[in-house]
């Protein structure tokens, strides 16, 4: 059996098994750190992101994944330690300005194809709408996660990033909705 004759790295590692995890370019910190906690939100965002992509149109999945691919560079910035930023690719490791300006263009592309929403929108008028709402509410976990890493980074663009990509987010699930149930109309009983 040919397949059997080679060697498998294993998933696991056991460096874990004490509490810490590894970080990109070195170090390690506890599992509980602010920076891991912001990455686990930002990892929960990417695999809703993940749901929303394996049932959509073609336009929203190609859009979707963007955004998970833009979310493994936001990641790997925060899972860097502050002695080895100098050694984060711009695009590659690190947010850039021009990632959070694309954001606010696909958020001004995506607002043009339905109505001005002038009130609050009750979540889940489609599956996929609803599934993006998941994934807007996580992002904003992190966003808020995030503040005491963008304090420690101040030059970085985590933050503004995952404050556009909520909005994103919000504006991508009321396209795919199309009409929207509005708050005031739903009746307490």
């Amino acid at each position: 059996m040919e397949g059997a004759a080679r060697r498998r790295t294993p998933i696991y590692t056991r460096r874990g098994d004490g509490g810490t995890t590894g970080m990109l370019y070195g170090g390690r910190l506890p599992k509980d750190h602010p920076q891991v906690e912001l990455n686990g939100a930002v990892d929960e965002t990417q695999a809703q992101l993940g749901v929303v992509r394996a049932s959509a149109a073609v336009d929203l999945a190609t859009i979707c994944l963007d955004l998970e691919r833009d979310l493994w560079v936001l990641m790997a910035e925060v899972a860097t330690l502050p002695e080895h930023r100098s050694k984060l690719v711009p695009g590659e490791t690190l947010v850039t300005k021009a990632m959070v300006e694309r954001l606010e263009r696909l958020i001004d592309d995506v607002s043009e194809r339905f109505e001005p929403i002038r009130d609050f929108v009750v979540p889940g008028g489609t599956p996929t709408a609803a599934a993006l709402d998941v994934a807007r509410t996580v992002c904003r976990r992190a966003e808020r996660l995030a503040v005491r890493f963008v304090a420690s980074a101040p030059s970085s663009h985590v933050g503004a990033y995952l404050n556009r990509l909520s909005d994103a987010l919000w504006t991508l699930a009321r396209w795919q909705e199309g009409m929207h149930l509005r708050a005031k109309d739903v009746g307490v009983e």
